[in-house]
């Protein structure tokens, strides 16, 4: 069944356990298969409810790779290939109090990552993102925060925007949201979310968004979380893994919460210890617009043991690529 011609209770609860969670005004989720197709739909639901063509994005972004959210995403080189490209996208630095003078009156949202997440795990300030809330009011323009990668509980709150005391119009979620299960989402006020019902009467729509089994894997997922209070062990295991990983050759590791990067010298540094990890038996990884930086994003369900041996392979490693 195509979702939204019925309802089904799945859905539904995960919407409501979800709203729980967000403030007042997030009171309305649309279920879709992936964080590219969450993208999307918040795109078009900012351009249908203010009526105006210009996106604000990132330089170093990554919003996904289905062609509006590849538009959308901030490194020449990933898409230059698939040009052209949906056109009204304009790219600021990111965490740059000037860029957000270019905020204007015919910008139908700011589509910025909470914490960068293919840039290498980077960051903005809380003053920037207050001065961004405060100009997208000022414009009359909506603020979509994907937490693709940074939501979920990753940082070590549920959603990364509580690190800063700033919401958004628009959420966008996936990834970790399902526990292993394919589902994404954007999350608006009732009152912005509503003008897809009409002209035309479908004005988003996905086959297998919605999934009853994938929402269930959802729920269990948040419940899960919520129940085994994993978000207070965050903190700790994130300090544990910075103290057990110290070595000449790491440059710097950037975190908030077990959303990690180790940097290195070089991609060619690397990605050697990248290969020697996992044959010892860890999976690591580089980011996309990173490649001298390690990525560490391990389950919120990680055992303290399990961090020791996790360390100590990629020391093994570190040592002898």
């Amino acid at each position: 069944m195509v979702y939204g011609e019925y309802v089904q209770s799945p859905q539904v609860k995960l919407a409501q356990a979800l709203s729980a969670t967000l403030p007042e005004h997030l009171n309305n989720v649309y279920f879709l298969n992936s964080g590219s197709e969450a993208v999307e739909g918040a795109i078009k639901l900012a351009k249908r409810y203010t009526g105006k063509p210009d996106v604000i994005t990132f330089k170093n972004a990554y919003h996904g790779s289905s062609h509006g959210a590849l538009s959308a995403s901030g490194d020449e080189q990933f898409k230059q290939n698939f040009r052209p490209l949906v056109p009204g996208f304009k790219h600021l630095k990111f965490g740059c109090e000037k860029g957000i003078n270019k905020i204007d009156s015919n910008v139908a949202a700011v589509l910025i990552e909470t914490v960068q997440g293919e840039a290498g795990v980077v960051q903005a300030d809380t003053a920037y993102f207050r001065q961004l809330r405060e100009k997208c009011d000022e414009t009359e323009t909506l603020l979509i925060f994907d937490e693709i990668q940074c939501g979920s509980g990753r940082t070590g709150k549920l959603w990364a925007f509580e690190h800063y005391g700033v919401t958004p119009d628009i959420l966008v979620s996936a990834k970790g949201l399902g526990g292993g299960m394919p589902i994404g989402c954007f999350i608006a006020p009732q009152e912005i979310m509503g003008v897809l019902k009409n002209d035309p009467i479908l004005g988003h729509i996905s086959t297998f968004g919605g999934h009853p089994v994938n929402c269930a894997a959802a729920l269990a997922t948040l419940k899960t979380i919520e129940e085994e209070k994993l978000l207070e062990t965050v903190p700790q295991k994130e300090a544990m893994i910075r103290d057990l990983l110290q070595h000449p050759k790491i440059k710097e590791i950037r975190s908030i919460g077990l959303m990690m990067a180790v940097e290195f010298e070089s991609f060619e540094v690397v990605k050697p210890i990248i290969d020697k990890a996992i044959e010892l038996g860890v999976i690591t990884d580089w980011f996309l617009f990173n490649d001298y930086s390690m990525r560490i994003a391990p389950p919120l369900t990680i055992a303290e043991d399990e961090i020791r041996v996790a360390c100590g392979k990629i020391m093994e490693a570190i040592e002898n690529p």
